[in-house]
């Protein structure tokens, strides 16, 4: 592996390169989240809330829609049509002294379709990450992390502004 030196034009035109490939793989994944939200009959926002769901639920519906970023009026109407989609379910939550309260659960049998509809990407990740070592793949874990971490900070500083 070459170094190259701190605020050396080398190093500022890598960092400039990363940026770049980042932005074009921003760009792509929105082109693929799109064909596959058409093709699973998702908006992209009601996607993400899924996946949402599927990683870190259930979630209450003030807490997914902080998660998602959304304004939990918006949250009421993604809710509605992933309940008609058949996405996920609304449980009462019978612990909670407020009798409104609900927990919102993605519908684990539909992931078998999403999967299906993701396993070309699947396919095509396994046969880049093939090239790789293991302390390659440690890295780009970690950098993939940072980034969205880096993402998240931004994202909060733009809602304070």
């Amino acid at each position: 592996m070459s170094y190259v030196t701190p605020g050396s034009r080398d190093r500022r035109r890598l960092v400039t390169d990363v940026r770049e490939a980042l932005r074009d793989l921003n760009i792509q994944l929105s082109l693929l989240n799109r064909r596959f939200g058409a093709r699973a009959e998702l908006k992209d926002v009601d996607w993400n809330c899924v996946d949402l769901l599927n990683r870190y639920g259930p979630l209450t519906p003030s807490a997914l829609a902080r998660r998602a970023g959304l304004h939990p009026a918006t949250m009421t109407g993604v809710l509605d049509r992933l309940q008609r989609g058949g996405w996920i379910t609304r449980e009462r939550d019978p612990d909670s002294p407020d009798r409104r309260a609900v927990t919102i659960r993605a519908r684990k049998e539909r992931n078998a379709e999403l999967y299906q509809l993701f396993s070309g990407m699947n396919q095509q990740m396994e046969q880049i990450c093939a090239d790789y070592t293991e302390s390659e793949l440690e890295l780009i874990a970690t950098f993939l992390r940072r980034t969205t971490e880096a993402g998240d900070v931004a994202t909060r500083r733009l809602e304070d502004e």
